[in-house]
């Protein structure tokens, strides 16, 4: 039997179709999604960088000022010293649950019975709502019948500080807290990626003579160093972004002492009602954790294993 032209080119019309079904099926099961994002994140963040070069409020029409905003920010000692508070926290969270949590891990690591116990111990300060946790610190470090006068009132009278209302220990006090909630999250990541080395490299370096020192930095950190960069990169984002643990302890005071950029932002936007301001605030904010995204760009280029 003859094949005519029209029924030689039938299958592949038809091929054709169900390559273009393929293609964008994915898009259609997508597209809620997609537009729930275009609604709620993209289009604010859009109509925040017009923001940020205008006088607005937050009530009527935006006046444009041109860069007026970033001129000023760029002039403003309390912003220069809310950055600072941000380095000083970044600093502060990229060394003090980053050591305590590859300690606790290590330690960790060498328990077989009850390891789920410990695990489970340290992630609930993580799991518990940060509201909550502010409010048993505020409790325990409360300067009138906190453990500081319990103590003073039996002779320990050097813990009887207002930690929280002091500018001198203020941002401290806040990252103490902030830390006791988070460093249990980092042993329980540091301890699954120890638990994913192989256990030959330990017995290889026993084999040399090493002591736990050398197998936990020769073994230990490079077999981990993927988690453990990528642990460091998104602490130096989310240091930038911080907001909770401060509001709800110091709303950035005593005069500044624990401000930063993000509760700077808040307190001029809803307070001061000068929204523009506080968007320019919040766009340098954006580009510091940009800033910090474009490392994890690089090093992944480099071929680290991030």
């Amino acid at each position: 039997m003859a094949v005519t032209p029209a029924t030689a080119v039938r299958p592949a019309s038809h091929t054709q179709k169900r390559n273009v079904v393929r293609r964008w099926k994915p898009w259609l099961f997508l597209a809620p999604l997609l537009l729930l994002n275009l609604i709620v994140i993209i289009t604010p963040s859009l109509l925040s960088v017009r923001y940020a070069f205008t006088d607005w409020t937050g009530i009527g029409a935006a006046r444009f000022v041109g860069f007026a905003n970033f001129q000023e920010m760029l002039g403003d000692s309390v912003f220069y010293r809310t950055l600072w508070n941000n380095v000083r926290w970044t600093l502060i969270f990229l060394t003090v649950p980053v050591l305590m949590g590859l300690l606790g891990a290590y330690l960790l690591s060498t328990i077989r019975r009850g390891q789920m116990l410990f695990r489970t111990l340290y992630f609930i300060p993580y799991v518990i709502s940060s509201v909550v946790n502010a409010y048993i610190w505020k409790l325990i470090l409360n300067p009138v019948f906190g453990i500081g006068p319990w103590l003073a009132e039996r002779g320990i009278p050097w813990l009887n500080i207002r930690f929280f209302g002091r500018s001198d220990t203020s941002l401290y006090a806040v990252a103490f807290v902030d830390n006791w909630h988070f460093w249990g999250f980092l042993v329980v990541l540091y301890l699954a990626a120890m638990h994913a080395v192989d256990a030959e490299l330990y017995e290889a370096a026993r084999i040399e003579g090493a002591n736990r020192w050398h197998e936990f930095w020769h073994v230990t950190i490079p077999g981990i160093r993927p988690t453990l960069v990528f642990t460091l990169l998104m602490i130096m984002i989310w240091s930038f972004l911080t907001f909770d643990y401060i509001y709800l302890l110091t709303s950035g005071g005593p005069a500044h002492s624990s401000e930063v950029l993000a509760t700077l932002t808040y307190s001029t936007a809803f307070y001061s009602l000068r929204v523009g301001y506080a968007t320019a605030i919040a766009l340098t904010m954006t580009f510091f954790s940009a800033l910090f995204v474009s490392m994890f760009v690089i090093l992944r280029r480099l071929g680290w294993e991030v």
